[in-house]
């Protein structure tokens, strides 16, 4: 699979935004950069992906829309993004 880029959609609509979704964009981006997967893994700010309740709402690729915050995103990481690549 080499050559695969992952994307992380991370929402900054209003809601995940008061629930920290640039907090959550810096923490990705600082276990991609760890991790040395700046050329595997992209991270980008998305608008609203229809799931407020889910705040802050995260896609990978095409997946399914998940509920991240800072107590679980490295767990989310590697179990999301890592088996991707």
């Amino acid at each position: 699979r080499r050559g695969t880029m992952v994307t992380v959609n991370v929402c900054i609509g209003s809601a995940c935004h008061l629930k920290g979704s640039y907090n959550v964009i810096n923490r990705f981006q600082r276990i991609i950069k760890d991790k040395g997967l700046e050329d595997k893994v992209v991270v980008k700010a998305a608008f609203c992906l229809g799931e407020c309740t889910k705040a802050v709402s995260v896609k990978v690729d095409d997946g399914p829309i998940n509920s991240v915050n800072e107590n679980n995103i490295d767990k989310f990481f590697e179990s999301n993004v890592m088996r991707r690549l």
